[in-house]
């Protein structure tokens, strides 16, 4: 009989080590009340973007990325907002892009140049005149699909001078800083909020912002200026590409910002998006 007790507490024992020992690396790390979870539909660097049926079934409370002007997204906006998720909409205003409806309306306000890094997209090359009224455009037909955010896609091209140079765009810094808070006054009078993307330069009245990080590339931006939206508040987003380690860059994240950070992670042995604080 003891040496039966021995024998069942010794496999007991081990059994506990074994989950113990279980590498706390596979266990995603949690930020605080004021992270939120990230779904990402509009975009990916490697693998797969986050999928409408999964973000349907899985997403709760989070802040869930969309393109609606893709076939078969917009219609289900209701549906992934059924479990109190915010929609957040994707659109490029620092480019043209000629897969978009509207491309032939935006044409004459863009470079002829295509721009080398991503096919089928054309800079903007002034925004004095009529693009504005076509991003407004875009605007009202979010806000009327009953989407929570918008989220400002290239609005930093007109801090680049090398891309200034090479693609010729005439835009100035400043008409550009007017052109993207212009944007977003016009999305508040809409009821929807603003996501920067990859800058908070001169995006004061801005609510949010995202950036893209890589695994050769970490916290490449301006970090004084991203801890000033968590500061006041505003949620910043880290979408990092292409990681091996993600709970270990997520724990680095929040060591260099504090745990209110939020983060989704595209991992490279999963091949899929990861999503924390779920």
């Amino acid at each position: 009989m003891f040496s039966i007790f021995k024998t069942t507490l010794y496999f007991l024992t081990v059994l506990l080590l074994a989950n113990c020992n279980k590498n706390n690396s596979d266990i995603k790390p949690r930020g605080s009340d004021k992270a939120i979870t990230v779904y990402n539909q509009a975009y990916q660097e490697n693998y797969e973007a986050d999928k409408i049926a999964d973000i349907i079934d899985n997403a709760k409370n989070a802040y869930v990325l969309v393109d609606p002007f893709e076939d078969g997204v917009r219609e289900y906006i209701a549906d992934i907002k059924a479990k109190g998720n915010e929609v957040a909409a994707y659109i490029s205003i620092g480019t043209g892009e000629d897969y978009r409806s509207d491309f032939t309306q935006l044409q004459t306000f863009l470079v002829d140049e295509q721009w080398g890094q991503w096919p089928g997209e054309y800079f903007v090359n002034e925004t004095t005149t009529g693009i504005v009224e076509v991003m407004k455009a875009r605007i009202d037909s979010l806000a009327s699909w009953g989407c929570d955010w918008v989220e400002f896609d290239n609005m930093d091209w007109v801090f680049d001078d090398d891309l200034r140079k090479e693609y010729g765009f005439q835009v100035t810094t400043a008409e550009g800083i007017e052109y993207f808070n212009t944007l977003c006054n016009y999305a508040h009078c809409k009821g929807i909020k603003c996501m920067a993307k990859n800058t908070v330069e001169s995006a004061v009245n801005f609510d949010g912002v995202l950036y893209e990080s890589y695994n050769n590339d970490k916290n490449w931006w301006d970090t004084e200026a991203a801890q000033s939206f968590l500061d006041a508040g505003k949620p910043v987003i880290i979408n990092h590409y292409n990681e091996c380690n993600c709970n270990e860059v997520y724990l680095e994240y929040m060591k260099l910002y504090n745990t209110d950070l939020s983060y989704i992670c595209e991992d490279c042995k999963l091949k899929k998006y990861v999503h924390y604080n779920e």
